[in-house]
């Protein structure tokens, strides 16, 4: 590792694009003849290839989880505080496996990559993917890398939703199964977000139905205003109000519609540094994604059905203060699996940013985190 940076970092990190050369079926009908995974890994696959972890990633995540590109990089990636040496996923005992899903924005196949059949982006004509499909892929990854079976597949929020999937349709190939601050399936109220933040981009005039690549623009009116609309749903209205209360950047009403109170200001600065690192119809489809979500669908509305092929064990995690995917959400999932049969550990983390808290460096989540992959690093042989 390059000197400074904190001992506990991976360091600097190289992505790499990784072929998956075999046709992928899709639930929508459709067929991928072959796709690319832009993918990190932290640690050493060890000889028995029995210490491997996945890490899913959330709506706007990607495969960037840990470490840095450059010495210059002001952040290291979105999860750093959870993996690295000594870390609770310790890089010194786990090889992790991060990537960015098929249908991303950051290196993988999608929506704003060329399709070969016409030499232009695919924008609207990327087909639409559920979970199930990013399951698929990830495991035609797993067979690339060499890996028959996971340690464990982690994940928070949408990567909960990943990690469940993984242990219904993949269920001899997941040892444990870490779901964080997830949720069985959206509740209307979800949808009723995700159908706003869509409507906000479709109406975007500079959106030219998908195609604004070949127009040289971005509809960055309608995905800032998803993306402050997102991010009002990740944060606690105690977090909110600690952080910002009323303050206004100038002590008195200027009676127009410019910025007047810090949370307008911190809302527009999120929604344009999102338009710069994010591509609209990927967002489209992966809310499309959280939408379809819903594995008891199959089984009657039985979750308990959907989890009985399931082999792992399970860890879930909720968070006190997260209204998106609340405690009860997490509770819904723990239920089924004790109805299944399944071996379930819950922990419920007193927070108060809400739910964005699966990504924060809590002491009372790090010590459930270090102490359960604990047991799992022992079970690899690690």
């Amino acid at each position: 590792m390059s000197t400074g940076f904190p001992a506990d970092s991976v360091g600097l990190v190289q992505p790499r694009r990784i072929p998956i050369a075999q046709p992928l079926t899709l639930d929508c009908g459709r067929v991928l003849p072959q796709h690319e995974l832009m993918v990190e890994t932290y640690g050493t696959l060890n000889a028995a290839h029995s210490n491997a972890v996945l890490i899913c990633h959330a709506l706007s995540g990607d495969h960037h989880a840990a470490g840095f590109h450059d010495a210059q990089d002001r952040k290291p990636g979105w999860w750093d505080s959870c993996i690295g040496p000594g870390k609770p996923i310790d890089t010194n005992r786990f090889f992790v496996v991060s990537l960015n899903n098929l249908g991303g924005c950051q290196g993988s196949t999608g929506p704003s990559t060329v399709n070969p059949e016409t030499g232009r982006p695919y924008g609207p004509d990327f087909p639409l993917l559920t979970v199930r499909d990013w399951v698929r892929s990830q495991a035609l990854l797993a067979d690339a890398l060499g890996i028959g079976r996971w340690a464990a597949v982690v994940g928070g929020s949408l990567g909960g939703m990943q990690v469940m999937q993984w242990t219904i349709d993949q269920p001899e190939r997941v040892a444990h199964a870490l779901v964080i601050a997830a949720a069985p399936k959206l509740s209307a109220q979800n949808i009723a977000f995700n159908e706003i933040a869509r409507q906000a981009i479709l109406s975007d005039p500079d959106f030219h139905g998908g195609r604004f690549y070949d127009h040289g623009v971005v509809p960055t009116h309608g995905l800032k205003l998803a993306r402050m609309l997102g991010h009002i749903t990740y944060l606690s209205d105690e977090a909110m109000r600690a952080k910002f209360g009323r303050l206004q950047r100038v002590n008195q009403f200027s009676f127009n519609f410019d910025v007047e109170f810090e949370v307008e200001s911190y809302l527009r600065y999120q929604g344009q540094s999102f338009v710069e690192r994010f591509d609209a119809n990927t967002y489209l489809l992966m809310t499309k994604a959280l939408d379809y979500f819903d594995p008891a669908r199959e089984h009657g509305d039985d979750l308990a059905a959907a989890f009985r092929r399931a082999q792992a064990r399970f860890l879930v995690i909720a968070f006190s203060s997260d209204w998106r995917f609340s405690p009860q959400r997490s509770r819904e999932i723990v239920r089924a699996l004790v109805r299944a049969g399944r071996d379930v550990s819950y922990a419920l983390i007193e927070s108060t940013l809400g739910h964005d808290d699966f990504l924060m460096p809590i002491p009372q989540y790090q010590r459930v985190l270090r102490d359960y992959l604990d047991r799992v690093a022992r079970e690899a042989g690690t």
